[in-house]
């Protein structure tokens, strides 16, 4: 990899400061991706700040009927929170199949969204659920923060510090995982939140999205016969060696319907 100055702030104050003094710095959450990136030397940052140490980025807490979780907070802590698992399983479940034990125990949520890998499975439960993204200047609607592939509405060095989930009545999440990266070749997010429901498809396209016409099948109820007269344009969507845009868009449907069974 290129050298850089590497800093590792206490402080979210610091932590900003250090982003925002240099344009060509990049923030380090739990490193799957930007580690192997500066190995491949495929970026030169001239400095990393790494957020690990910033104890205020990392927990989970109940807020009223919202639940939050700090960006830099693991994978397998999302998974194992008895906080999740009570307000939204559904999330838990989530991050119980990402990746591998390794890429729980080090990946987090903010590095995950901040990155928004078309095939990532928080992206889809961000939306889904219709959570906002809190960062060291805003808050922003999860559909206005996933902008295209790879691609977010974060400023330069703009920070994420948590993201707030509305807990919902009903809400599953299935996927159909590739079999060597876990990551999503399709998943789909149901939720029933303020009285209607959202379905947020991930993996299928450059970004995550919603399935609206879904959603008005399901306005009636969460049942999965109402998806049946429905059928999914191949055009546009995604297609490389482990499946293509027609599959996947067969896969749409399918895992949609498996998630609306599972939100029963």
């Amino acid at each position: 990899m290129y050298a850089f100055e590497y800093h590792r702030p206490t402080t979210l104050a610091d932590a900003a400061r250090l982003a925002s003094g240099n344009e060509d710095a990049k923030i380090l959450a739990g490193g799957q991706t930007l580690i192997p990136t500066l190995k491949q030397r495929l970026a030169q940052p001239s400095d990393v700040v790494d957020l690990g140490a910033v104890a205020e980025l990392r927990g989970i807490r109940e807020e009223g009927d919202t639940l939050v979780i700090g960006a830099t907070t693991p994978h397998a802590e999302v998974a194992a929170s008895a906080v999740v698992q009570r307000l939204i399983p559904a999330l838990a479940k989530l991050a119980e199949g990402i990746g591998d034990a390794q890429v729980r125990n080090r990946g987090t949520l903010g590095g995950s969204i901040c990155n928004n890998d078309p095939s990532a499975d928080y992206p889809a439960a961000l939306v889904g659920l219709g959570a906002t993204v809190r960062t060291t200047t805003r808050t922003l609607a999860a559909e206005d923060f996933f902008t295209g592939m790879f691609e977010t509405a974060l400023e330069p060095n703009e920070i994420v510090t948590a993201v707030a989930f509305p807990k919902p009545g009903k809400a599953a999440y299935v996927k159909f995982p590739n079999p060597a990266s876990r990551y999503a070749t399709v998943g789909v997010f149901v939720a029933e939140t303020g009285g209607s429901v959202r379905v947020a498809v991930t993996g299928a396209a450059p970004s995550v999205y919603r399935w609206t016409e879904a959603e008005q099948a399901l306005a009636g109820g969460l049942d999965p016969a109402a998806l049946d007269a429905l059928t999914v344009d191949a055009d546009g969507l995604n297609a490389d060696i482990h499946a293509s845009a027609e599959y996947r868009a067969s896969l749409v449907k399918v895992m949609a319907k498996r998630a609306v069974a599972a939100c029963g």
